[in-house]
């Protein structure tokens, strides 16, 4: 046990296309820091939520919830504690910040009491805090805590798969200056889906697995086509069709919107190739009078476990 401890988790994609609620992965960059002090008295207090929109209840901040559900995990919850986190991911940004949190709230928690709990409760930890404000699904969750691409194939009981990493895959990361509510893209998902469209999502996904599986880039590519919630989501998003246009004409293996959104992704072979695909997307959004950020990433190896020296640096 320690009197202080921190941990940093990774930002990511979810869903990564077709794979809605079962397919993520951690992407290099910015990420959320949490850190944890044990303090007289009883239960989590933030101090700060790390930006002036997001609560400061431990009951409705997710890093909060996540160290209270680790705290009851252990025998734990008598204990003090004081919770700074530090945001380095957008706010509905659709780049895992409430994942992010999540997790590194589970983790520090778990490093304040010398590691009693496993992986799987600490994903537990932090699936129910990521349940309050986005339902209940681990795609962002698991890269976070594990770091590369996830394969989640259930949720209750947890089964989580990781899979291979190509070498040269990079991912361009593409953040327009827009917001867009986890609840509000979720709203507008189908609720009754075509039987034949359902089994070209299911042929993409594992397309997807398959090509990640075995680093054939090109089947990552041709299955990163999303039937469901690409379609209902891109009208919510300005740009971001003549961004993908463009970025497809550039060369990219394919691409979608990253979690709820408004962030896209973009996969690419190589740096040269995700570097014109960037300044190809920066183009195409600003035709449409949209600024938007971009920048090259590669698929984070390690997620919040695997950051012990980075995390207690804090």
């Amino acid at each position: 046990m320690t009197d202080r401890a921190a941990a940093l988790a990774p930002g990511g994609v979810g869903n990564i296309g077709p794979g809605l609620d079962v397919l993520g992965m951690a992407v290099s960059g910015p990420g959320d820091r949490v850190l944890v002090e044990r303090v007289p008295g009883r239960g989590v207090t933030v101090v700060d939520a790390g930006h002036p929109e997001l609560p400061t209840d431990p009951e409705k901040n997710t890093a909060g919830i996540a160290a209270m559900q680790a705290l009851a995990y252990a025998g734990a919850a008598s204990v003090g504690v004081r919770m700074t986190i530090v945001k380095g991911l957008p706010l509905a940004g659709g780049q895992g910040g409430s994942a992010a949190s999540a997790v590194a709230g589970a983790v520090a928690i778990n490093r304040l009491l010398g590691d009693p709990l496993d992986p799987l409760i600490l994903l537990t930890c932090a699936l129910e805090a990521e349940a309050t404000v986005a339902g209940r699904h681990a795609d962002n969750l698991a890269p976070a805590l594990f770091g590369g691409v996830c394969l989640i194939r259930t949720v209750h009981p947890l089964d989580v798969i990781k899979l291979p990493i190509p070498e040269s895959l990079r991912v361009v990361m593409a953040h327009p200056a827009q917001r867009l509510r986890t609840a509000d893209a979720r709203a507008v998902l189908p609720q009754f889906i075509e039987r034949a469209r359902v089994i070209q999502q299911m042929a993409n996904v594992a397309a997807m697995v398959a090509g990640f599986w075995s680093g054939d880039l090109a089947l990552i590519g041709r299955g990163l086509d999303d039937q469901i919630a690409e379609p209902a989501r891109a009208p919510l998003l300005r740009g971001f069709v003549e961004a993908k246009t463009a970025a497809m004409a550039a060369g990219a293996l394919g691409g979608s919107i990253s979690g709820a959104g408004p962030t896209s992704f973009f996969l690419a072979t190589d740096d040269l190739s995700a570097q014109r695909i960037a300044h190809a997307v920066r183009d195409a959004y600003a035709a449409v009078e949209v600024a938007c950020d971009t920048r090259v990433a590669h698929i984070a190896p390690v997620g919040a476990l695997g950051l012990d020296d980075e995390a207690t640096s804090a």
